[in-house]
């Protein structure tokens, strides 16, 4: 986690500005809030972290994979929930990678059995001259 850093009040002003205007609420900064909003900021998060989160977590419910509790101000301004969601917003996932075709099968051949057969024989006299030339 980051280090502590200093929050001025006019951060914690702009910060709950900025969650009421993306997520469409009008709630008031009470005491309780402001300290909320203090110890997100001072963990070193910030304006671009809230709204890159909240723009997730928004996508996350349209696809109806979050609750809409997960935007919540109380449940957003959690330390540690609002690290790991963020975390989670930022990884990069790969399609998993695609499946190898099988191996083809020995006993196939796109030969019928007596064409098989008849190659076979001629390939094994291919080799017999050589070494009948030898003796």
């Amino acid at each position: 986690m980051n280090p502590p850093r200093p929050v001025d009040p006019a951060a914690i002003h702009e910060a709950h500005r900025i969650y009421c205007s993306l997520t469409g609420q009008q709630l008031g900064l009470g005491y309780d809030r402001e300290r909320m909003w203090y110890e997100l900021l001072r963990a070193g998060h910030s304006f671009d972290d809230l709204r890159h989160l909240i723009a997730y977590i928004q996508r996350e419910i349209r696809a109806g994979r979050r609750n809409v509790g997960a935007l919540k101000l109380s449940n957003l301004l959690q330390p540690d929930r609002f690290e790991e969601d963020l975390a989670i917003s930022r990884v990069a996932l790969r399609p998993p990678a695609p499946a190898s075709p099988p191996a083809p099968d020995p006993s196939y051949s796109p030969l019928p059995p007596d064409q098989l057969h008849q190659r076979r024989e001629q390939g094994l006299q291919l080799l017999r001259e050589p070494r009948q030339r030898l003796s």
